[in-house]
């Protein structure tokens, strides 16, 4: 794992969207995996300004996001559909049928979760996987006690994550009990993986992930076992790491120091 800690979150979620800018301007047909909650808009705001003022064009880039709410449908205020819609896509020049969400509110949910699987294969592997992590360590819906060699499914959501979403519901709203999520294996299968982690929230979550034991209760352990995964962190979200000052020696204030 690279580890890059950075003053603040505006720095750090800049720096995410940096590499997935650069990703694109090499590779414009890049096959993107893309998240939702609270620490993404960030991000979603630095690619959309870095398109209105010509630095990338993302229209043959093909995009695949992590999960969906069961029994949303797209128009849904809630849905994570409306969700890329408003803070991403409508916004920029991402082709709409280069965009791939699953349909939460499809009549099968077991043959839709098995579409979607089948279309990430069949257009795969993604090559820049962005995302966040839960403050119980999950990574896209996959739950504590999730397979590593998981794939996409339903998943019934924990009560910390939907208390943590119940604020996006508004005054009386409930997020739904259940979520089709991209599993585990499918994302350790990803080219690269991006993950972004603000807010002293995500400091316990943080710390197990990055230097505690590979294990079902902490899902994002599992990104121990890829090849190229970067950690972004702002120094709340690190204020837990042992290795911290190692972190810094290696990687000060999130900047690559050439090896001499």
């Amino acid at each position: 794992m690279k580890i890059l800690i950075f003053e603040t979150a505006e720095m750090a979620a800049a720096r995410a969207a940096q590499q997935i800018i650069e990703r694109v301007r090499t590779q414009p047909k890049s096959v993107l995996g893309f998240a939702t909650g609270g620490t993404m808009p960030p991000v979603y705001r630095h690619l959309v300004k870095a398109y209105a003022q010509g630095h990338v064009s993302f229209a043959s880039a093909v995009t695949f996001n992590l999960d969906e709410y069961v029994g949303l449908s797209p128009d849904h205020a809630c849905s994570y559909h409306h969700f890329m819609a408003q803070e991403l896509f409508d916004l920029t020049n991402f082709a709409p049928d280069h965009t791939n969400l699953p349909h939460g509110d499809a009549p099968d949910l077991a043959a839709e979760a098995a579409r979607y699987e089948a279309l990430i294969k069949a257009n795969g592997p993604i090559d820049l996987q962005l995302l966040g992590i839960g403050g119980n360590g999950h990574i896209g819906f996959n739950e504590p006690t999730s397979s590593i060699g998981s794939r996409t499914r339903i998943k019934t959501l924990t009560k910390a994550t939907r208390d943590a979403n119940q604020k996006y519901f508004g005054d009386g709203g409930d997020p739904p009990q259940y979520a089709i999520t991209v599993g585990i294996q499918t994302i350790l299968e990803s080219r690269e993986v991006v993950l972004l982690a603000t807010g002293a929230t995500k400091a316990t979550a943080v710390a197990e992930m990055v230097e505690g034991a590979i294990s079902a209760s902490c899902p994002a352990t599992a990104f121990q076992l890829h090849p190229k995964v970067t950690i972004i962190l702002d120094q709340a979200a690190a204020e837990n790491l042992k290795l911290r000052e190692y972190y810094f020696q290696v990687h000060p204030n999130g900047q690559e120091i050439p090896v001499v």
